[in-house]
């Protein structure tokens, strides 16, 4: 003779619903947070005066550096080279190295559909080297505003965005603009007041 027990058929367990506040589930439609991932260029030239190194004006009125959006099946080095020769056109790019990554969050305010989503871009940045010949114009369906050539030492200063500097700082020291910080010294911190 069996001796078991036949058991209670399981209940089957709660569906876990983080949305929901209070029994009701959250409003479809976009996600809270939008990852964005984008690539772009810091390009310098030789010239007969040295080495330039090029700066845009953005739609917000600060100094900075080439980049956008790496479309579907895109490499990330494509789309580095493709937006910046889009913002800036300049032709016979060479990308020469990766300078790292940067992350930043803000929220979305003029996308229609994401307007007020927020955003958490990382940005993969190259250093490129464009013709000596090569000027460029701005793009303006982008709004970028203008493109200046300058002293790679200027850029630092022009620089608007604070969390660009450290691929800028990289991109100075491959070209021998600056020199490594020593081992373990800690970084001067920017005297410059945010406007």
């Amino acid at each position: 003779m069996d001796s078991q027990q036949p058991q209670a058929a399981a209940t089957p367990p709660r569906k876990h619903r983080p949305d929901a506040r209070r029994g009701r589930a959250r409003k479809k439609g976009p996600p809270r947070v939008q990852v964005e991932i984008s690539a772009g260029g810091i390009v310098y030239k030789r010239t007969r005066k040295g080495l330039k190194m090029s700066l845009m004006l953005d739609p917000f009125g600060k100094w900075t550096f080439a980049k956008g959006h790496v479309e579907p099946g895109e490499t990330i080095e494509h789309a580095a080279l493709r937006e910046t020769a889009e913002e800036m056109a300049l032709r016979g790019l060479k990308l020469r190295l990766p300078l790292g990554t940067i992350d930043f969050w803000f929220r979305e305010k003029y996308r229609p559909g994401s307007k007020g989503m927020l955003v958490h871009k990382f940005v993969h940045y190259f250093l490129m080297e464009a013709p000596a010949g090569e000027w460029g114009s701005p793009q303006k369906n982008e709004k970028i505003r203008q493109i200046v050539w300058v002293d790679p030492r200027e850029a630092m200063q022009k620089s608007s965005y604070e969390d660009v500097r450290p691929v800028l700082e990289k991109a100075l020291i491959t070209l021998g603009i600056m020199k490594p910080p020593a081992e373990g010294a800690s970084k001067p911190k920017n005297e410059k007041p945010r406007p």
